[in-house]
């Protein structure tokens, strides 16, 4: 064995995984958890066969952590190490499609540039599993497209099993499947159909997603009624889809598109061996997917996240011709520009995240217009969870409240194990754990001030609230946010939150 197959990275692509990994692990002891990192370590604590918004692996992974009461810097060592894993398996197809040309360093370097992934390498997401997945499946694929693997049993066994795992992160799970069928297809045509092996890979990956249909089946197939409904947006518009692609050349940055460019496989060909460039389809499926869902206004800008890795390989092979085939001076300028930009574009956003916004977004202890500063949220709620935890027992208030689903997760896990009640009429994942507030029940009420909510009172609220605390967050020494903490009392069992920009005492 040779030592390039021993150890199949080059020395710069070694330190560039290095610096990543480095990289994520300060980031990860330097931020607090955001919204859907706490609602997915809540998962571990509760295990279940899976949940009301997503399957279950999220939680099952971080399960033994959780267990251990390990601390939030051990637990994002999980998602670290993912995205490492990930970037190998990207490194791996780059140069497994174009040998010795550098084409695994290039697509490394497009991933480390591509600002939104590296949050999915700081807490773990469906996204994050999702994308370490989509690479497997995609070397598998790859796999299963020669002739000489179709007819052994064990190619398809590990296919099964990666499809299997991937349905367990994340519902769109099932375009990555489909994007597996697709590229079967091409290579052996319809008589891939005909193969036994194939069907035992489909039955093994249905029996491992089998707990998800259980659970729903309890359940009265509730997730499947929210992906359905939530899937389905609003009125559909073009000028949705204009944005949702803006914002995804500055999220995943523009060097990942140059994954569309063509592939020289004329040797690949004549060596006998399948197109890869049918792999893309990895990518087209559930990114055209995403777009026609933003078109209804229902799509998050990470959502395509693994399509984006899936693009990746290609990426590096287009990048890894230019830079030895570049002729002009304009030409290397030109995407030099572009490197720098995206360098610019990373640390702009992981600047941001450290700084909760100064000096650019909105600060301040008064209400904040929600959304005007999306870094804000993750600073300040364990001390202000701690406290509120403290508060409670004091006043022998059983719970914690509060008036949007979108404030309850780092509540939850930083004040556990005192339940958390969401108070507006929606039904979510926190009625499964918590359930309704009783009526004429007492709880503290806990507003935040960049979505800060009047106190309910009366008919579609309580009888009483009285503010027993304000706890102001600080960060770099300015004033970042305020969390009010309220005693309330005798609740009247209908909801009505109202957003509120006045100031309050």
């Amino acid at each position: 064995m040779s030592l390039q197959q021993f150890y199949p990275f080059d020395r710069r692509s070694v330190w560039l995984l290095c610096g990543m990994g480095v990289l994520h692990g300060l980031m990860g002891a330097a931020v607090g958890l955001s919204v859907d990192e706490a609602h997915y370590l809540l998962y571990a604590l509760h295990p279940a066969m899976s949940y009301f918004d997503h399957p279950p692996l999220v939680g099952w992974l971080q399960w033994p952590g959780v267990a251990l009461d390990l601390p939030t810097v051990l637990l994002r060592v999980l998602p670290g190490t993912l995205w490492l894993a990930t970037a190998a398996g990207v490194y791996q197809l780059a140069e497994s499609f174009q040998e010795n040309s550098g084409a695994g360093f290039w697509a490394l370097v497009a991933l480390a540039l591509s600002p939104l992934l590296h949050v999915l390498g700081i807490g773990l997401l469906p996204d994050s599993l999702l994308m370490f997945f989509t690479v497997a499946l995609m070397w598998q694929t790859r796999v299963l497209m020669q002739a000489s693997a179709i007819q052994r049993p064990w190619p398809w066994v590990v296919l099964g099993v990666m499809l299997g795992l991937a349905g367990l992160s994340k519902y769109t799970a099932v375009l990555a499947a489909l994007a597996v069928g697709v590229c079967l297809l091409a290579a052996h045509g319809v008589r891939v159909l005909r193969n036994p092996w194939a069907w035992l890979a489909v039955l093994l990956a249905i029996t491992m997603v089998l707990p998800v249909f259980v659970w729903n089946a309890q359940n009265g197939w509730i997730s499947f009624a929210y992906q359905a409904q939530h899937g389905a947006g609003s009125i559909w518009s073009g000028r949705n889809v204009a944005q949702f692609a803006l914002v995804q050349v500055f999220a995943f940055g523009p060097l990942l598109w140059w994954g569309l460019g063509g592939l020289k496989e004329d040797g690949e060909v004549q060596q006998g061996k399948p197109r890869v460039a049918v792999l893309r389809v990895f990518f087209y499926l559930p990114w055209m997917v995403m777009a026609l869902m933003a078109g209804g206004g229902s799509s998050l800008p990470h959502w395509t996240a693994p399509a984006w890795v899936a693009l990746a390989p290609f990426a590096g092979v287009s990048l890894a011709r230019w830079a030895q085939t570049a002729k002009s001076r304009f030409q290397a300028f030109g995407v030099k520009i572009l490197l720098l930009a995206q360098v610019v574009l990373s640390a702009a956003l992981l600047g941001l995240m450290l700084t909760a916004g100064q000096p650019f977004l909105a600060m301040g202890f008064n209400n904040v217009p929600v959304g005007s500063n999306p870094f804000a949220d993750l600073h300040g709620w364990e001390k202000a969870s701690e406290r509120a935890k403290a508060l409670a027992l004091q006043h022998d208030l059983k719970s914690l409240s509060v008036q949007n689903w979108t404030l309850a997760s780092r509540l939850a896990w930083y004040a556990r194990p005192l339940p958390v009640h969401v108070l507006e009429d929606r039904f979510d994942q926190f009625d499964l754990w918590a359930g309704n507030l009783p009526m004429g029940a007492d709880t503290l009420l806990v507003d935040w001030s960049h979505m800060a909510y009047a106190p309910p009172l009366g008919e579609y609220g309580f009888t009483n609230c009285t503010l027993l605390e304000t706890q102001n967050v600080l960060h770099l020494g300015q004033p970042l946010a305020a969390f009010r903490l309220y005693a309330c009392h005798g609740w009247s069992g209908k909801a009505q939150p109202r957003l509120t920009l006045e100031d309050r005492p």
